[in-house]
């Protein structure tokens, strides 16, 4: 019997943890199953987004008990990849142990989108979307 290999840890960051890092972190734990540790935080905590929330639920993923975590909480902790998600995240990010890989993902923000509510909703679905699609993209690299 072989041991399974250890989870690929990942931390995704964003500047609130609020919209953009949380949908990664929540997709990638449902479809990346056990063989990934992942994380997100933000340079500022603020509150996780009802709209970010709604477009979960939408894709049957609950992400309602989640909070806004600060980068401070992981900064003593070793990841394989640290994945910025918004262009402010990735130029303050910090340097963390073990030499991790950075890679940035520039998605918009969804929170800035003005409008109707559904025009407000159709923006986060899109970004949980464009998410979704760069994950399974990455994923196929293991």
């Amino acid at each position: 019997m072989t041991a399974s290999p250890a989870p690929i840890r990942v931390l995704f960051l964003c500047t609130h943890n609020s919209a953009r890092s949380q949908m990664a972190e929540a997709l990638l734990r449902h479809i990346g199953n056990e063989r990934f540790d992942v994380q997100s935080a933000g340079t500022e905590v603020t509150q996780v987004h009802p709209l970010a929330v709604a477009a979960m639920a939408d894709v049957s993923i609950d992400i309602s008990g989640a909070r806004s975590k600060h980068l401070k909480e992981f900064v003593g902790d070793d990841f394989d990849y640290v994945i910025t998600v918004c262009d402010a995240a990735n130029e303050s990010c910090p340097i963390f142990p073990g030499d991790p890989q950075r890679i940035h993902w520039s998605f918009p923000d969804p929170s800035a989108v003005e409008g109707s509510d559904a025009q407000r909703a159709r923006a986060f679905a899109k970004v949980r979307d464009e998410v979704t699609f760069r994950l399974r993209t990455w994923m196929q690299l293991f």
